[in-house]
């Protein structure tokens, strides 16, 4: 849905989601963990987490005080559909102004 769609590029517009979000490509880990290598506070990675789970983007998985954090990728191909279309798009015009300029270098 497009609600769904601006809640991942919303998601997605903050560098250290964007952070992460990469971070969680190559494990789950858990929010204190995911917190060490920012210099912010764990209550601001809290709330970060909040947004990537309200995207879709991540799977929380709590276990007493413990809370183990996994990327959920498949929310990301809607996002990539959009951008696709727009990548289909720029390869159509340019793949044109190459032909374009190719006649007009014979002539």
């Amino acid at each position: 849905s497009e609600d769904q769609l601006d809640r991942v590029f919303h998601a997605l517009s903050d560098r250290t989601r964007r952070a992460l979000l990469r971070n969680l490509s190559v494990c789950e880990d858990t929010v204190t963990a995911l917190a060490e290598p920012f210099d912010v506070s764990l209550n601001a990675i809290s709330k970060h987490l909040k947004v990537l789970d309200g995207a879709g983007l991540i799977e929380r998985d709590v276990s007493g005080r413990t809370c183990m954090c996994s990327l959920n990728a498949e929310a990301l191909h809607d996002a990539q559909a959009w951008l696709d279309q727009y990548a289909e798009f720029w390869n159509q015009t340019l793949d044109a102004f190459q032909d374009h300029m190719q006649r007009k270098t014979r002539t």
